[in-house]
């Protein structure tokens, strides 16, 4: 993938915001860092729709190193974990604003699970 999918290194793009996605070493998921906006926003979706076709029964998706994601970010990865087939996606570590997203526009979304950070 160009930079930022699930192989690869981070996406830099002109408006200066930064997304490197890879793969998470010895369980199913990705691993981001940077920012999800709008500049990065393919590169995520990208890497989300990966996660999903190779998901089994839970991926994860580690974002201890995400400093940013609005709201168009989440509601990919909660479009990705509703449209699985089976099982759940498991955020580890996110930043503030993801929860409380997900809490006000998928209060019932039982398809994610958030850990804190």
């Amino acid at each position: 993938m160009d930079g930022a999918g699930i192989p690869g290194g981070p996406a830099r793009l002109r408006t200066g915001a930064v997304l490197d996605v890879g793969p998470l070493s010895g369980r199913p998921g990705i691993r981001a860092s940077g920012e999800v906006g709008v500049s990065t926003r393919l590169p995520w979706e990208n890497a989300l729709s990966e996660l999903s076709r190779r998901h089994t029964d839970v991926s994860y998706v580690e974002l201890s190193g995400l400093r940013f994601v609005d709201v168009a970010g989440v509601s990919a990865l909660a479009l990705t974990a509703m449209n699985l087939p089976v099982g759940r996606v498991v955020v580890e570590r996110p930043p503030p604003q993801l929860p409380r997203v997900l809490d006000l526009f998928w209060p019932s979304l039982h398809r994610i699970e958030v850990t804190p950070r």
